[in-house]
């Protein structure tokens, strides 16, 4: 997918935040309206764990990006990046959303939460350049092995922080988070730290046992690759002993090069591959003429960079559960 990235630049930043405080009268915060505290998510993944961290304290969380926008074309208005200063905590993934990293980085808020140093964040791809699985076994057993092709071609917005940022694609990764998160807010709101390693501790046990059912559900399998537009899957991929294959060239504006259609062809035809995943917040046209042009059939395989009203759930769990599924049928898993 080519990321259209639309940047606030410093200046524009900085004019936006003396906008914002110079008229906070006329447009003040969520903080201010209720009284509560405030935190900021950056995006979905970062506003799901704030908010299963802080149950019913009272504590109010926000996020950046509304239902239904893609993250990464984020545009960030003058109110937006002036409730970054006022928030008790902002809590996001450096290397998503390049826009919200300025930001942060100007803003005055008291704890900036930078998830991606919670856990180890990794580079992933796609073998864009070649596909070699001669003598690849698919038996029991035998899907923990290191990907030949892993890395040839890093994700176009992984580099900005060194590394795959889509880390709450992986329940493990997602917990390691989890538990980071859950230290940083305990430091700003120690009155309810209690509670917080209460709620920490369950939704671990939830993402604990999501993991299992993941390392159950694709046990037995036809193939181990699955093709998609958006190579946010690495994390995935690498904890299951997948080969994610992504689409070049996949945008409203683009097309996948006749070169690269030939080679998903060749793929799929080798590696028994049934399925093109597409995504909810990302145009589908693209995975859907590579699937007409190869013969193959189309499913979603959703990120969750964002819920909206196309998302196969109302939550994570629910979402990631309908990937399950749908990796499952498209891998012929039984």
């Amino acid at each position: 997918m080519n990321v259209r990235r639309r940047l606030l630049t410093g200046t524009a930043i900085a004019g936006a935040t003396a906008l914002s405080l110079g008229t906070l009268s006329a447009c003040s915060g969520a903080s201010d309206k209720d009284g509560k505290p405030q935190v900021v998510a950056s995006f979905y993944p970062m506003e799901f764990l704030a908010k299963q961290i802080i149950g019913d304290a009272d504590v109010r969380v926000d996020t950046l990006t509304k239902p239904g926008v893609e993250p990464h074309d984020l545009e960030l208005k003058p109110r937006q990046v002036g409730d970054l200063s006022k928030a008790d905590v902002v809590v996001y993934l450096k290397g998503l959303q390049p826009a919200v990293d300025e930001a942060v980085g100007q803003s005055e808020a008291k704890h900036k939460v930078d998830a991606a140093t919670l856990t180890s964040l990794e580079k992933h791809g796609s073998s864009e350049h070649g596909h070699d699985h001669e003598g690849h076994d698919h038996a029991e057993g035998e899907h923990e092995g290191e990907h030949e092709h892993e890395g040839e071609h890093e994700h176009d917005h992984g580099g900005e922080a060194g590394g795959d940022p889509h880390v709450w694609l992986d329940p493990t990764k997602y917990a390691e988070v989890a538990k980071g998160l859950n230290k940083k807010l305990a430091e700003a709101y120690p009155d309810h730290k209690a509670d917080f390693q209460k709620n920490t501790d369950a939704l671990v046990t939830k993402l604990t046992a999501l993991d299992k059912e993941f390392t159950a559900g694709l046990k037995n399998r036809t193939t181990d690759t699955f093709i998609t537009t958006h190579a946010a899957f690495g994390y995935l991929a690498e904890r299951y002993g997948l080969d994610q294959e992504g689409i070049s060239g996949i945008s409203p504006e683009a097309e996948a090069s006749p070169a690269r259609i030939k080679e998903i062809q060749e793929i799929a035809k080798k590696e028994k591959v049934s399925t093109v995943f597409f995504e909810t917040l990302a145009s589908n046209k693209g995975a859907k003429t590579v699937a007409e042009d190869t013969g193959l059939g189309t499913g979603v395989l959703d990120p969750i960079e964002g819920i909206n009203d196309k998302s196969k759930g109302d939550d994570y769990f629910e979402v990631m559960r309908a990937n399950l599924a749908a990796l499952k049928q498209a891998l012929g898993a039984r």
